[in-house]
């Protein structure tokens, strides 16, 4: 019972931040364009990314496409980490790892609406 209730709390971190950061690209906000546009991203290609990481938060509160929603947030995740790694930042890929891992420890855990057998 007390893990379902640790991984509920971690998916709603997960979801919490998905829309947050999904939003914030969404919406072009300066931080995003000038975080990915350092990496040649076009506004264009930043809003779309905002709205996949926007999906992949929602997906992962169903239980049916919480694999895909993880999924999906976890490679975007990993994307970031290579940029940073290709510019040798490892402090920018160091914040984003926690993160990458969250996604990959829920994946782990499971869906807590979903019976385990």
């Amino acid at each position: 019972m007390i893990s379902k209730l640790i991984n509920t709390i971690l998916i709603l971190v997960a979801v919490f931040m998905g829309i947050k950061q999904g939003g914030a690209m969404l919406a072009a906000k300066p931080q995003m364009l000038q975080l990915f546009g350092r990496w040649g991203w076009s506004k264009t290609a930043i809003m779309v990314n905002g709205g996949i990481t926007l999906l992949s938060a929602l997906l992962i509160l169903v239980p049916k496409t919480f694999l895909w929603g993880n999924f999906l947030m976890a490679t975007g995740i990993l994307l970031i980490i290579c940029f940073h790694l290709r510019d040798r930042d490892l402090k920018g890929a160091a914040i984003e790892l926690p993160f990458f891992l969250l996604n990959l420890l829920i994946i782990f855990l499971q869906h807590p609406l979903v019976k385990k057998e």
